[in-house]
């Protein structure tokens, strides 16, 4: 079979084990494609342990700029023979292997319709290094220096990755420089370089930064005025709070004496958590806590006594496969309903969904305007591969002009004037009442916060029509949400009867399955829903076609079940395109599916027109 041959689009992966040192070598092979500028897409795919279990790192190469998985291997990277037979299998044919030759291999391991490159990692390795530790740190570094040569990245720019991930280390930047030239004169002497795939240099990157999802959330709440985080580490969240104190020693300290100015709590368990966060925002703080699914579950009763008692909170959910334990380090957009319907009886909060390390940053800024305008808990929805890998994304900006939205509260001065205040009226018929923060005024503006029943005054009542009033009163508010929230956006095309909703770290992938499925001859239109209560344009869409799937990355199709609850739309319209097995969904999936289906109606009514 002929071997594949592409310049600047192929898929790479890497399968290793963990704890091997071999993340940072993989990391830097990612960044020099990437320093050549043609636009790549890592995700790291690690176990729940520490180490020794299998751990694969996949790097779509686009020239395009396209930075959802595709689907299928052009080059595996083999250097896990626990894993050895899986890997095989999910090279594409006429792609590439390439592996430690160090110990031969039957017949039976390989496969005729791929290319085989051995190189004897091993060997090279313990003839040069005598420190078993070094022996296997440096066999990463002489596979990536071997993978330059086979796929012509750039020596110069590889080189000076390693002084940069090195400066003030001499004597590491030599010894990895040496290591890395080693790989690469090996393979220049014995195989044929460069491959059929190529690195080609290009300037499709421009502008855009690369960076993760949780970082760049992290940055959204200092940007969003955040001063208080309370947290329990639980993955794969945890970075959020730690970006969050990296950003702080730099954004916020006292100009003067340096002193902090943010308060960040590691709490004894995620109830405690999110109990710290309403305590700080009941007293006028910007606050937020970052979790995961396992931890949404535990802060049900307090996320109920903020949204009855109308106190602003944001929580960064970075989804991870469930339930129960579930895959701590798989990702899945399972928390949906968990989420819009937190805690018992009747309660709707209100949810974000970015799609990539920019919107994971302005949502996570506008979440605290959300929530102040609101008094409600706002979630900002990411998921382990927004939050954990590194993305291409356009710059972050920010209008310094922009003053922060309080929402309705009650001054001092205004209580002087003799403003009347009552804690749950709804005085503009928004379904939003005015709130004081503790300590307004001496005599006046005091209310008793309630996780009980209230009248508008916030005195207790279990009296049947102030619950009524209170209870219709926040869905107005929720109705006011639909026009502060982002709006979806949609693609449209002439004539399409068939629409496709999608939603978060779906979109990257959405994007290249939209010009697969019209290179078939299928036209379709698409809505990328980025925030829950639904806009009335989410119900339109739907009403104007004929079928709309809807494609995310869980078991039960969460998003269908909400649009079905909300817009009042028939189960038979809205068709479910499911993928949940833990890895991030790919164009190729996406676009099969749909297409199957399509081609299936289509035989259907062909036959059903034919017998009657």
């Amino acid at each position: 079979m002929k071997a594949l041959e592409a310049v600047n689009d192929f898929v790479v992966k890497f399968a290793n084990v963990n704890g091997s040192g071999s993340a940072s070598a993989n990391a830097l092979f990612a960044k020099s494609i990437l320093r050549m500028g043609v636009p790549v897409s890592p995700r790291n795919i690690f176990p729940s342990n520490i180490q020794g279990l299998p751990t694969w790192y996949e790097v779509r190469v686009s020239g395009r700029g396209w930075l959802g998985r595709r689907g299928g291997v052009d080059l595996m990277v083999a250097m896990n023979p626990q894993t050895w037979d899986q890997d095989v299998r999910e090279i594409s044919p006429g792609g590439y292997l390439f592996y430690d030759s160090t110990k031969p291999l039957p017949p039976n391991k390989l496969r005729d319709d791929i290319r085989v490159i051995g190189m004897p990692l091993t060997q090279l390795c313990n003839r040069t290094y005598s420190d078993s530790r070094q022996r296997q740190l440096f066999k990463n570094i002489i596979y990536v220096g071997a993978l330059g040569a086979l796929l012509d990245i750039d020596d110069e720019v590889m080189r000076a990755l390693v002084v940069e991930q090195f400066r003030g280390k001499e004597a590491l930047v030599e010894s990895n420089l040496k290591a890395m030239k080693m790989g690469r004169d090996y393979a220049l002497a014995e195989f044929g370089c460069p491959l059929g795939l190529r690195v080609e240099r290009s300037d499709a990157v421009g502008d855009r930064i690369f960076l993760e999802g949780n970082s760049a959330a992290a940055l959204g709440a200092v940007y969003g005025g955040a001063t208080v985080c309370a947290w329990y580490p639980i993955t794969p969240s945890s970075s959020v709070a730690e970006g969050f104190e990296r950003h702080c020693r730099r954004f916020r300290r006292d100009p003067d004496d340096g002193s902090a100015r943010y308060a960040i709590i590691q709490a004894e368990d995620e109830l405690a958590s999110i109990g710290m966060v309403i305590g700080a925002a009941w007293n006028g703080a910007r606050a937020f806590t970052a979790t995961s699914g396992p931890g949404i579950s535990l802060m049900q009763e307090f996320l109920g006594f903020a949204y009855f008692a109308e106190i602003p909170a944001v929580i960064f959910d970075v989804q991870r496969g469930g339930p129960s334990t579930g895959m701590p380090t798989r990702t899945q957009q399972s928390d949906l309903l968990a989420c819009a319907y937190a805690s018992h009886g009747d309660t709707k909060h209100v949810l974000l969904f970015p799609e990539d390390p920019k919107e994971a940053f302005e949502m996570g800024a506008a979440a605290f305007d959300l929530a102040d305008r609101l008094q409600t808990p706002v979630f900002v929805m990411l998921d382990l591969d927004i939050g954990m890998n590194e993305r291409l994304c356009e710059p972050l900006s920010w209008d310094d002009g922009q003053h922060y939205d309080r929402g309705k509260v009650v001054t001092r001065e205004m209580l002087e004037r003799g403003e009347s205040f009552a804690r749950y009226l709804d005085v503009d018929k928004d379904g939003i009442p005015y709130r004081t923060y503790p300590g307004t005024h001496p005599t006046a503006g005091a209310y008793f916060t309630r996780g009980t029943t209230k009248d508008q005054y916030a005195k207790y009542s279990e009296a049947g029509p102030d619950y009524i009033e209170n209870m219709q009163r926040l869905l107005r508010k929720l109705e006011t949400a639909k026009e502060l929230v982002p709006a979806p956006i949609e693609r449209t095309r002439e004539g399409s009867r068939v629409g496709i909703i999608y939603y978060g770290s779906t979109a990257p992938a959405m994007g290249e399955a939209f010009e697969m499925l019209e290179s078939g001859g299928l036209s379709v239109d698409g809505l990328r829903i980025r925030a829950f209560p639904f806009s009335d344009r989410v119900s339109d869409f739907i009403a104007e076609h004929q079928r709309v799937f809807v494609v995310e990355q869980n078991r039960d199709g969460q998003l269908r079940t909400l649009l079905i609850n909300e817009c009042g739309v028939s189960p038979s319209q809205l068709v479910a395109i499911l993928h949940y097995d833990g890895t991030p969904i790919t164009a190729r999936f996406i676009a099969s599916e749909i297409a199957q289906n399509l081609v299936s109606d289509d035989r259907g009514a062909r036959r059903a027109a034919a017998a009657g």
